[in-house]
């Protein structure tokens, strides 16, 4: 099979090609030939070893001082199921499923072999490979701060930065779907896709400075690091929330402390559990819940896909297409 290897921390041009065995599932474990993945701004950080501050030893110990320990990336994908090892019940060959590896990553690869339990679900027939693979990487980091943390329920008033992000577009959707009142912050080119995702309000953050002389929020959501606890202090009401979803070491710690009305900063990695995947699945299904794609690329310009994810100025997700190759 072919795989896109990551053996060096550096630029775009360190991911290259190559071939390699095509894993074989063992007990309870499934085979599946990934139709597409996607380029995630982890995937970027780990290749280039950039990091929030802070966080770049921290980093360096957990995946590797001088290179990478798992050169396969890529967290999620959309594919089909071509063999199971024994005992296993959920899946048969041939079903059309979508997966999220998580921090185990190898899903940059034509093959990837995951346990019948893990995140891991039957596609929805109304999405194509591209958005089912898209599915889970922002969709669970946004479900996990939305619906786990901050508990958004109907009539809350929501702020989202960086709405046309992969996390940022997928906030909006499940937002609106908690029955919040959503705004959310762009560039002027994303507006109308942020209104299209069920944006109530738009702000360009250009020209318009959410902190100064606007609403106060029930929950703002900070899904780029575009700002700290403190400035958001002014915009959230008395015993508000700010999500920090990029917050950098210092960010953290200065938000150890409550705000001058009880305000209050979340923040901190999410789970990969596979009910979140099940439950975005069925959103999907209803048509509640859309991945945006920004560019698609084959495999062999994966390095390409890297540069794009790189700039910062990708709307939703880059998608990653295998070879349609026995």
């Amino acid at each position: 099979m072919q795989a896109a290897l990551c053996t060096r921390y550096g630029a775009p041009d360190t991911v290259r090609i190559v071939d390699l065995p095509t894993p074989t599932p063992q007990a309870n474990e499934v085979l599946i030939r990934i139709h597409a993945s996607t380029v995630a701004s982890g995937d970027w950080r780990l290749r280039s070893g950039t990091m929030p501050r802070g966080f770049g030893l921290i980093s360096r110990l957990v995946f590797g001082l001088r290179r990478l320990r798992q050169p396969i990336l890529g967290t999620e994908f959309s594919g089909t199921i071509t063999a199971t090892g024994p005992g296993v019940t959920r899946f048969q060959p041939g079903d059309a499923v979508v997966g999220f590896a998580g921090t185990t990553m190898r899903c940059h690869a034509e093959y990837r072999v995951m346990k019948e339990d893990a995140a891991l679900a039957l596609k929805p027939a109304n999405l194509s490979d591209a958005q089912a693979a898209a599915l889970c990487f922002g969709g669970t980091t946004a479900l996990h701060y939305l619906r786990d943390k901050a508990h958004v329920r109907p009539g809350h008033s929501v702020l989202i930065l960086g709405g046309a992000g992969a996390v940022g577009s997928a906030a909006v959707q499940i937002a609106k779907h908690l029955g919040a009142v959503v705004s959310t912050t762009s560039s002027a080119a994303n507006l109308e896709l942020l209104r299209s995702l069920g944006a109530d309000h738009t702000l360009d953050y250009r020209t318009q400075d959410f902190t100064h002389d606007g609403p106060r929020y029930d929950v703002i959501m900070d899904t780029v690091g575009a700002s700290t606890f403190g400035q958001t202090c002014k915009a959230l009401r008395p015993g508000g929330l700010y999500l920090a979803i990029a917050a950098d070491l210092p960010g953290m710690l200065a938000g150890l402390r409550q705000g001058p009305q009880g305000q209050r900063q979340l923040t901190g990695p999410a789970p990969e559990r596979p009910a979140d995947v099940a439950w975005l699945v069925d959103l999907a299904a209803q048509g509640h819940y859309l991945p945006v794609i920004d560019r698609s690329y084959p495999l062999a310009q994966i390095a390409e896909a890297h540069a794009r994810v790189e700039t910062g100025h990708k709307r939703g997700n880059v998608v990653v297409t295998m070879p349609h190759t026995d």
